[in-house]
């Protein structure tokens, strides 16, 4: 009976694998949606992601996708229209496109040692992102579409970019007329601040 009660006890530690935090209840939502989880609590079963090779989950009202890293297979990551503000894929080495434009990005960490893998990268219509870490600065400038004011680095926190970023926060987009608006290409906008300044910006495309 003691036999029996110790094998039951310890079968649940051979049962469950590895999990992912996900801490956002909207990604987590879609990939329950996705049939890649079962409960929305902040985890996913690792073993269920890694072999997942095309995520997207455009418009959904993310902010956080803490728990991609976890998609070690990922080669096409659309993730455009969204409310993320940070963006780590250093973990995701096999991606081959990714789309993240029309976001609240602040940063990118694409320092996943395939910059000349990724051949289609598009990052525009994000207007408080500055910086993108990469391993290989000049393909990344000659192949990937990214807003004017974006550039690229090997070590962005160290030209003290990031730091800048986090006291800045952008409060809202006004056209012309004054009207709060979402940022388009080719319109002239008036991208509003949290420390009082204003920059007047045109997105061509």
């Amino acid at each position: 009976m003691n036999r029996l009660l110790r094998i039951f006890l310890c079968f649940p530690l051979f049962s469950f694998g590895q999990f992912t935090y996900v801490p956002d209840d909207s990604f987590e939502q879609e990939l329950i949606n996705l049939g890649l989880d079962f409960v929305l609590d902040d985890n996913v079963e690792t073993m269920a992601i890694d072999t997942v090779s095309s995520l997207y989950i455009n418009g959904l009202g993310i902010a956080d996708l803490t728990g991609v890293e976890g998609f070690l297979a990922l080669k096409d990551l659309f993730c455009y229209s969204n409310q993320i503000t940070f963006l780590d894929l250093s973990n995701n080495t096999q991606l081959y496109e990714v789309s993240c434009g029309i976001n609240q990005l602040t940063y990118i960490d694409l320092r996943n040692g395939n910059t000349d893998g990724l051949w289609y990268f598009n990052s525009m219509n994000n207007p408080s992102l500055t910086c993108i870490d990469v391993n290989d600065i000049a393909y990344a400038e000659y192949t990937w579409a990214t807003d004017t004011w974006t550039n690229f680095s090997a070590n962005c926190n160290a030209t003290g970019i990031t730091d800048n970023i986090s006291q800045r926060k952008l409060i809202k987009v006004l056209d012309i007329f004054g009207r709060s608006i979402t940022p388009k290409p080719n319109m002239l906008l008036l991208y509003i601040y949290s420390d009082g300044t204003t920059e007047k910006k045109l997105i061509i495309k």
